[in-house]
């Protein structure tokens, strides 16, 4: 996997954009945040994802260079367990239009399975 030319976290720490091969990929805290790597948010297999919601809010607090193959992402919720391989990152930058909906989808479908409705007698 190539490793990026550029890491730009803009100053209200809201957007993060990654550069490969002199294509710009931004993408939001929220977003990242909704698809970071950990455990914690991808569960220990398929299947085992929790949906993360209420993240419209968080900013990234800090990047933490991994070695030549990943940064650490810090977040203002506490969530600092997800380690963004390059390729994690490529994934997400490339395909942000079908993850993204697919993540407002689930949301979408999480809050009606949560909405009950009184019924009159």
């Amino acid at each position: 996997m190539n490793t990026p030319t550029n890491i730009t976290l803009s100053k209200d720490k809201k957007l993060l954009t990654v550069t490969f091969d002199e294509t710009d990929y931004p993408m939001t805290s929220e977003y990242l945040r909704v698809y970071s790597p950990s455990a914690e948010v991808q569960g220990h297999g398929p299947g085992q994802e929790t949906l993360q919601l209420n993240k419209q809010d968080v900013t990234i607090q800090t990047l933490v260079p991994m070695g030549n193959y990943a940064i650490a992402i810090h977040y203002s919720d506490g969530h600092t367990t997800g380690i963004y391989s390059w390729s994690h990152l490529y994934k997400l930058g490339s395909n942000k239009d079908d993850l993204w909906l697919d993540y407002c989808n689930r949301v979408k479908n999480n809050n009606s399975s949560h909405n009950y409705h009184k019924v009159q007698v």
